[in-house]
């Protein structure tokens, strides 16, 4: 095929708060992949929920700048925001408003076009806890039959009803090309080690498991093919980690949206450039995607 990767999920403003101030940056993790994706030189569309408002406005702004072309979904509560300060470990804390917690994604005639002209799907930070949103989800992709990566990022300031997340999530993910989920999302959604998931989305006949530990690295589980690496150690310091799950699934997602690889020797080249981006990212502030480069 020779149509934009679709990205599917959401957009927003990030507002961070810290000792620095008050700063604002263009964000969401599906915005975040969509954005990855044309930096790496592969070209995307974006699925979002983006107000009529200033927010939106920004939003909109900065989509085009990166040359990812918005298929934008009515927005009741206007454009999401998240205010984000940081852990002392600087780890991100949400708190998000009404909009990105009644997020919605609709599927017209543009929509269906642009998925089923799509190479791959990417889904991330997806309502799966609203069982329509689920359904119409499943329903609008498997009927152009287009490989799947999905990405989970369940936000505990958006989760309403964790069960739901999981069999919503579980539904999706059966059959996908490629799932990636973290620590935080095996904890939040099973409260299991991350193993014992990556284990259980095997078996639930998904293609590839792209599993990240945060400073312990990334591991990749295809088949009988296990590869992992650690965190790339790059010049200069880590600045803020917001961003390198997503650029680490938005680097896979372009390097596997043709084929996955046949072997561990493959595998273990897309890992390590993922990685090797994700270090990248996380010393910039903000979540946009940056390359060694």
């Amino acid at each position: 095929m020779t149509g934009r990767v679709v990205v599917i999920g959401d957009a927003l403003i990030d507002e961070i708060r810290d000792e620095a101030g008050v700063r604002e940056f263009v964000g969401g993790a599906g915005l975040n992949v969509a954005v990855g994706l044309s930096r790496l030189g592969v070209p995307a569309s974006l699925i979002a929920m983006v107000g009529d408002d200033d927010a939106g406005e920004q939003i909109r702004a900065f989509l085009d700048e990166h040359d990812v072309d918005l298929l934008a979904s009515p927005a009741e509560h206007g454009s999401s925001r998240a205010v984000s300060t940081r852990s002392p470990q600087g780890e991100p804390v949400y708190v998000f408003n009404e909009a990105a917690q009644n997020r919605r994604v609709a599927y017209g005639d543009a929509e269906r076009a642009a998925i089923a002209d799509a190479p791959m799907v990417v889904v991330s930070c997806f309502p799966f806890d609203d069982a329509q949103q689920t359904d119409m989800l499943i329903e609008a992709t498997a009927s152009a039959s287009t490989p799947l990566a999905i990405d989970p990022n369940p936000r505990s300031g958006m989760l309403r009803d964790r069960a739901e997340f999981v069999r919503g999530f579980e539904k999706a993910a059966s059959g996908a090309l490629l799932v990636k989920v973290g620590e935080d999302d095996a904890q939040l959604l099973y409260g299991t080690p991350l193993d014992e998931l990556r284990t259980k989305l095997g078996g639930l006949g998904v293609g590839a498991v792209l599993a990240t530990y945060g400073a312990g690295g990334a591991a990749i589980d295809a088949g009988e093919t296990t590869v992992s690496r650690g965190i790339s150690d790059l010049p200069g310091r880590i600045v803020d980690t917001m961003g390198g799950g997503d650029a680490v699934l938005a680097t896979t997602a372009a390097l596997v949206r043709d084929r996955l690889p046949a072997d561990a020797e493959e595998w273990d080249a897309v890992l390590s450039r993922a990685m090797d981006v994700a270090a990248a990212t996380c010393r910039h502030e903000g979540a946009l995607l940056r390359t060694p480069e």
